[in-house]
């Protein structure tokens, strides 16, 4: 089962050290795989790690996360080629896609010499939860902030822009990201941007913003507009609803 309509979750978090585990799967990702709505058989995970190069190592720590998780984790691979035959119908074939963090830059340009783009967007139109943290979360949107140029941050604006507006990550954990977002929707270089601090996330129904979920005490969402002077921005808060403890490690 597929969720009813076109839906991602969009975070700042997802994982948490384990015990026995180097990594284990917060309530964000086990969120993801209730949005899908997956019932009497174990979730089908996609694992995209393009963004970190197809680290192996983490690729190792994700399908050990996914054990103890209960869920069946396929992994997609696009270094040095694409590790499954049929790659668009392995994504069909999934309940959640979840996209790893790193660099946005390389993801993007990664993606479209696949095609991998064209197919994440059929995937997310035909049910498929489309899911991931940092850069895992910039990707869906229009553009937002990106430390992928190097330690200062940059703007970006070629997003696949399923969602239509700007993207802040890390918004409570990386200092520079505010006021960059703030100026970047000021100048209108991106549209009003959706943030999230480490541990939240965003859920969408189509394209429009349905809810704020945490998996941590105390952090937020905001949606930062422009004003309709253009002299400035205006940060709205919004209080995310406090998910469950992830069930397992």
């Amino acid at each position: 089962m597929t969720a009813l309509e076109p839906t991602i979750l969009a975070t700042s978090g997802g994982h948490r050290i384990g015990g026995r585990t180097r990594v284990l799967f917060d309530s964000l990702v086990h969120h993801a795989v209730d949005l899908s709505g997956v019932h009497g058989r174990r979730p089908r995970v996609l694992y995209v790690g393009t963004a970190i190069g197809d680290a192996e190592h983490f690729t190792t720590r994700m399908t050990e996360a996914a054990r103890v998780a209960g869920f069946d984790l396929t992994p997609l691979h696009l270094f040095p080629m694409p590790n499954l035959e049929d790659v668009e119908g392995t994504v069909l074939d999934q309940d959640v896609v979840w996209v790893m963090g790193g660099s946005v830059v390389n993801l993007l340009a990664v993606w479209r010499a696949h095609g991998l783009d064209r197919i994440m967007h059929r995937a997310w139109q035909s049910g498929v939860v489309l899911s991931g943290v940092s850069a895992g979360s910039l990707c869906w949107y229009e553009g937002g902030a990106t430390d992928s140029f190097g330690p200062e941050l940059r703007p970006i604006t070629n997003g696949l822009g399923f969602l239509p507006y700007g993207n802040g990550v890390h918004y409570d954990s990386d200092e520079g990201r505010r006021p960059l977002i703030h100026r970047l929707v000021a100048d209108g270089t991106v549209p009003t941007a959706h943030c999230t601090d480490d541990g939240v996330g965003l859920v969408y129904r189509g394209t429009e913003l349905v809810e704020a979920v945490a998996e941590v005490p105390g952090a937020s969402a905001y949606v930062v507009t422009r004003d309709p002077d253009g002299a400035g921005v205006t940060e709205q808060r919004i209080e995310p609803r406090r998910l469950a403890p992830s069930p397992r490690g």
